[in-house]
Parts: structure tokens; sequence; C-alpha cells
């Protein structure tokens, strides 16, 4: 009886490895080989920023950066202050090196991710502590989201996990329907994905997204898997995310360019000035550089674990197309 109960349990495992997408040599798709040949090298970048601030000093950990249509750099960010607390901020730039800080949103605000909502307004979202959950706001015009004045409001009930859901990156704005992407605290223990539609500011749905989890892990990682984002490139979708090979190792973060289509992931092999291992939190934008061309703009953290000496922070970097 134990035989053949092991026997089952051996079956079973080989089976689900069997499901996982396989790391391979080969790249997921055009769009992942084009984004790591253009990512890859910090120190061919057109411009660079290592351990990024505002004006007022405030580290700009986990930007996020959208291009408003008058040209002006928006970054949505998080810092850590004395409080003992997280607080996201908006803040401004014409040359994405220099950021003129416009509004704190508050205490227990991280993680945020903004998007243009198609009418010439914003949807900002962000994770909410206490009881970390996922809260959207929106915003009529740019003077209201440099001010803080949210026209609409939804902090989202936690549905796949009751210890943490968060670090929400906004996919699309289609009318009244808001989709998003986060992270939930599988089993209060370790973060995998999910996705989430938000409809007229009132309904809410979320469910895992396990395809992207099994993508993540086929590349060894067992810690967490948390933070991503969205890109088109060449036409075709590419979602940034980062994977953690070990548990409460944060050098272990590496970043990985996701293709929906195939399933499969690719490590981006990143190379900065000093030689950093680790890099979480990504994120990526097309805009127009501060030269006038089109560039693809990278956004990273730098942990200070595994970080070379003057490194540590957020990493911006851009690359002309």
């Amino acid at each position: 009886m134990r035989l053949a109960a092991a026997g089952a349990v051996i079956v079973a495992a080989v089976l689900l490895l069997a499901q996982m997408p396989q790391a391979s040599a080969a790249p997921a798709s055009i769009a992942t080989a084009r984004l790591a040949e253009l990512a890859g090298d910090v120190r061919t970048a057109d411009g660079y920023r290592y351990g990024l601030a505002d004006d007022t000093g405030r580290s700009m950990d986990a930007a996020q950066i959208l291009q408003a249509p008058d040209g002006t750099y928006l970054a949505v960010y998080h810092t850590f202050l004395g409080d003992g607390r997280f607080h996201a901020s908006v803040a401004t730039s014409t040359d994405l090196l220099h950021w003129q800080r416009r509004h704190d949103f508050g205490p227990g605000t991280h993680q945020a991710s903004l998007a243009h909502d198609g009418t010439g307004g914003y949807v900002l979202a962000y994770e909410k502590d206490p009881d970390n959950h996922i809260a959207i706001r929106g915003y009529e015009d740019l003077s209201a989201l440099l001010a803080g004045w949210a026209d609409r409001a939804y902090d989202a009930p936690r549905t796949l996990s009751r210890c943490a859901e968060g670090t929400p990156s906004i996919t699309a704005v289609q009318g009244d329907t808001i989709r998003l992407t986060g992270h939930y605290r599988a089993n209060c223990d370790t973060d995998r994905q999910l996705r989430a539609t938000l409809t007229d500011f009132t309904h809410w749905h979320a469910e895992s997204d396990h395809r992207l989890d099994r993508a993540v892990q086929s590349w060894g990682n067992a810690g967490n898997i948390g933070d991503r984002a969205p890109l088109r490139l060449h036409g075709m979708r590419v979602v940034l995310i980062e994977g953690q090979r070990w548990r409460n190792d944060f050098a272990s973060w590496q970043t990985f360019a996701y293709d929906p289509v195939t399933g499969r992931a690719d490590r981006l092999a990143i190379r900065t000035h000093g030689g950093s291992r680790g890099f979480a939190n990504p994120s990526a934008t097309l805009l127009t550089a501060p030269n006038g061309r089109p560039a693809l703009l990278m956004s990273l953290f730098v942990p200070r674990e595994g970080a070379a000496p003057g490194e540590s922070g957020q990493l911006l970097y851009w690359r002309a197309l």
C-alpha cells in the first residue's frame, strides 16, 4: 500500500512538471528577444540615472513612468518615510533626470500604477495598507491628478487571499472598464499572480493567473512572484515581471519578459556599470526621449543586497528605437 501511494505521488509530480513551461535558450517571442536586446545593457543606454530621487530628496522607489500629451513626463512611485509608512507620490519632469514632486497620496500607499483613461483623465492604482488591498482612483485631468483631487474611488475587497493583495498594474482602460494585474499572498505565504477587472468603479472581479506563475517558476524561482507591467513592442504584447529565486533573498530578484501567447518567459540578463545582481519592480514605457526620438524607457529597483556601490535604489535608463 505504501509503495502504491508513493508511486501515485511520483506520477502526480511528474504530470505537474510536464504541464509547466520549460526555460529555453530560444526566445519566447520576437518581442521578448527585442526587449532583451534593448534593455540588456545599461552601460550603452542613451541616458540613465541610478538612485533616482525627486527634488525633495525622496527616493523614487518602484517608479512607473508615463508621458502626458504635452510631453511632460509623469512618475508615480513610493518612499518609506520617517513615520514608518510608505507614501506614494506623483512627480513631473522635462528631462527624465530631474523630478519635481507634485503630490503625496498619503501614508500606507505604495506600488503605484498610472494610466491614461482615453478621455483626457487618468486612472491611478496602488496597494494600500493596513489590510493590504488594491485601491483605484480616477482623475478628471492632469491638473486634478497633480493636486490629488480624485473624482472616483474604489477600494477592492480581498477575494483570493485573507492576508494581502497588491502591486497593481493597470493593463487597459476601456470606457467604464479597468483591467489590472496584481499579486495575492497565496496561503498567506508566497506572492502569486492575479488579474482583475473593475467595472464602473463598482463591480470587482479577481482571479488567479497560474499560467504566468508557471512561466516564471520554470526558471527555478521558488520565492515570490511579484510586480509586473505590460508593454506592447512591435505590435506584440509583453509582460515584464519580477521573480525571486529564494525566499527572503532580495539579491535573487530577477526580471523576466513573458509572452502571453506562448506562455513562456525569457530572463533579462541586465548589465550595469558596476555589476549589480538583483533587479525588481520592473516597468517599461515607449515614449519620446528628451532628444525628441522615440525610445524605450526601463525602470527597475536595485535592492541593496547584491547592488554594486552607488547603484542601489531606483534605476532609470532609456534607449532610442
